[in-house]
């Protein structure tokens, strides 16, 4: 085959990718890092295919003194782990029967065969030792011009594997351009119900990036309209999330897909997406501060910083209006502290039990009410005396 481009990317000559290639013989980098490579992305793992059986895949990276890993050997993947670097080595493959999300393969020795049974075009891409890349199956132009685009049948490709549906609005919404591709969005609309089928976990995966891509509105508003996001998040609605996203602009906030899954306000979301113990309270400590009504800094004091942000630009998505001084009151109030102590009731004359609790509490709400201001002689004015009366 004719290479078109050719990478110029650091993994190509990186001494671990160098020497998986060495070690083989025949093998091709492969999808994703050629993509992120072509798109002047960082390229964060270096997947490799190749012809040869996974058996003598085995046998030529032993030999050369590389580890190898039979991560998969049912369906061909072979992870060499060369200089610390693992690198995943799959061999050519053709589907013979698909169940949804797993496959029956057979091993192949032909690219294109193996490139047919990949979901998009633009990851049907292939590079050799050189980084002179070829394309089997026409996917360079689509991928130049931002398209996302099933290969062969989107319908098809679809049914092999549900999770598709996902992939290719996080795909359009990370690396397309323009309007999405019709054919696809079409067998999305029609296959939409196949989302039933698909592990929690997976779901929430793909939906934690797209939430996180720089502006995900259109893509959302797409999935709203073929009954993907209430699939995915039942009872979400996202006539907030454009506001919000001015919002972040506004205040100069980064992307932060667990604001603006607060923002769709679905009913279950711990559940639906299967959200870590963390991230489940992290959304709790949102609409905690959402819910109490005190100026940014007393939030930030009250509810912790990033809390206090979010809470403040979901305000500001609904108001319309951003603070100007949003992270300098944030500051503010993660910098102060209260004054008082229990000790210093109690040396005040208060007794420990209920009623100093409540007096320590009503000493904070007037020192909050107060932008921090009362010192701690005049909260004890404040409080001791009407205790004692």
């Amino acid at each position: 085959m004719t290479a078109l481009k050719r990478l110029d990317a650091a993994f190509v000559q990186a001494r671990p990718s160098q020497a998986v290639m060495q070690a083989l013989g025949d093998a091709w980098f492969v999808g994703g890092c050629i993509r992120d490579a072509l798109y002047g992305l960082e390229v964060a793992d270096v997947d490799m295919a190749t012809p040869l059986l996974p058996e003598e895949v085995i046998r030529r990276l032993e030999a050369a003194g590389i580890r190898a890993i039979p991560t998969g050997l049912s369906h061909g993947t072979v992870t060499a782990v060369a200089h610390s670097t693992p690198i995943e080595i799959t061999t050519f493959r053709a589907d013979v029967a698909t169940h949804g999300r797993h496959a029956d393969v057979a091993f192949t020795d032909d690219m294109s065969t193996d490139a047919s049974r990949r979901d998009f075009t633009m990851n049907a891409l292939y590079a050799d030792a050189g980084g002179h890349v070829v394309d089997p199956l026409g996917g360079l132009p689509d991928l130049l011009a931002r398209k996302v685009r099933f290969i062969g049948d989107p319908r098809q490709r679809i049914r092999e594997d549900y999770l598709r549906i996902l992939r290719f609005f996080r795909f359009h919404v990370w690396y397309g351009a323009g309007n999405i591709d019709a054919p696809g969005l079409t067998a999305v609309t029609e296959l939409a119900e196949g989302i039933e089928c698909l592990a929690r976990e997976r779901i929430g995966w793909e939906f934690r990036r797209i939430l996180a891509a720089p502006d995900p509105v259109a893509v959302i508003s797409l999935m709203e309209a073929t009954l993907v996001l209430e699939r995915c998040l039942p009872g979400a609605d996202p006539s907030l999330l454009a506001s919000l996203l001015r919002a972040e602009r506004a205040a100069g906030a980064k992307p932060d897909w667990l604001l603006r899954l607060a923002a769709l306000d679905g009913s279950k979301p711990v559940a639906a997406l299967r959200l870590s113990r963390a991230e489940a309270a992290a959304l709790a400590d949102i609409r905690r501060a959402l819910a109490d009504d005190l100026p940014i800094a007393q939030l930030a004091y009250r509810h912790g910083e990033d809390a206090a942000r979010r809470a403040a630009l979901l305000r500001g998505a609904m108001s319309g209006v951003v603070p100007p001084a949003l992270e300098a009151e944030i500051a503010r109030g993660t910098a102060s502290q209260f004054p008082l102590a229990a000790s210093d009731l109690i040396a005040g004359g208060m007794t420990p039990g209920p009623e100093l609790g409540q007096a320590l509490g009503q000493a904070e709400a007037r020192w909050l009410a107060s932008d921090f201001t009362l010192e701690k002689r005049a909260l004890l004015g404040q409080v001791l005396p009407a205790r004692k009366e």
